[in-house]
């Protein structure tokens, strides 16, 4: 795995990363996908279909704004990448509902949540390839969610 990890941290070594642009409309793009499947649940529980007509307009919102971190996407990279900030945000959210009554659960939803999120950009800045994705889980989620750790910097202006 060192090897790997090794190989992944020579193909971003040199290139500048100021992904806070990036960070920021992704955090959006998670609560765009949050808000369609607000819309569909009100048109659903209410029968009113205005809410679909919403779901469409920030669905159309969230395809164009996701082109500008899925660019080029190879086999099903789009939807992974989509699925990919969905989960991360919801277990964002239950993480958050946790925090008050179990801590350690509430950051064993946080660290899943990381490591998802630190996969979708291992996959969109092309540190690894889908078909990487081998071997234990757990290990390799922890060693994308470092490597993105070093490069991923929101503080930046």
């Amino acid at each position: 795995m060192e090897k790997e990890i090794q190989s992944w941290m020579e193909k971003v070594k040199g290139k500048e990363f100021d992904l806070s642009k990036q960070e920021d409309l992704s955090i959006a793009l998670m609560n765009l996908i949050s808000l369609e499947e607000h819309f569909y649940f009100s048109s659903m529980k209410t029968g009113n279909k205005a809410y679909l007509d919403m779901l469409n307009s920030v669905r159309t919102l969230r395809k164009s704004l996701l082109k500008k971190i899925v660019k080029n996407p190879k086999g099903e990279e789009w939807c992974i990448s989509k699925h990919l900030l969905a989960s991360s945000m919801r277990l964002i959210e239950v993480g958050t509902k946790e925090l008050q009554d179990n801590e350690k659960e509430a950051e064993m939803y946080f660290k899943s949540a990381f490591e998802l999120y630190s996969l979708f950009f291992a996959i969109n800045l092309n540190i690894i390839e889908v078909k990487e994705i081998k071997g234990e889980k757990s290990l390799f989620t922890r060693k994308i969610s470092d490597i993105v750790k070093k490069i991923v910097d929101c503080c930046k202006e």
